[in-house]
């Protein structure tokens, strides 16, 4: 659904290199059994023939989750709480970020952050809805 509905974006999709789901601290992923935004991408990324790069973006702080959390306590919750795992892997590549859920942008900006200033040369984002 996400695809069929941003397809028609040509300006979302020309030169994308890489999808990058937004990830789970290990703790959460086992505890759900999935991450919600991986899955998302995954189908993007088949649909659109996009390589999913899963394992460059890694969360290594297991924070609370934004839910839980007021506007202001988000951006310091996220902040330092992603590295780039496989530096190798974004040098120069537009990167199509996917998470499931927009709020405030923290947990976007931090990871494009992190992205950018790790090598890629331009992140964009999609998310499934927005709280």
């Amino acid at each position: 659904m996400v695809y069929d509905t941003l397809r028609k974006d040509e300006d979302l999709w020309m030169g994308v290199d890489l999808i990058i789901p937004v990830p789970l601290h290990r703790r959460r992923r086992w505890e759900r059994g999935f991450n919600q935004a991986e899955v998302v991408a995954r189908e993007i990324g088949k649909r659109a023939g996009i390589t999913l790069a899963r394992n460059v973006l890694r969360k290594i702080r297991n924070s609370p989750p934004q839910t839980t959390l007021e506007r202001e306590e988000r951006a310091e919750n996220v902040r330092e709480a992603f590295a780039v795992v496989r530096k190798e892997f974004l040098r120069g590549k537009v990167i199509l970020l996917v998470d499931d859920v927009y709020t405030t942008g923290s947990t976007m900006g931090e990871c494009a952050r992190i992205l950018l200033q790790e090598g890629a040369a331009e992140v964009r984002a999609i998310t499934v809805a927005q709280a």
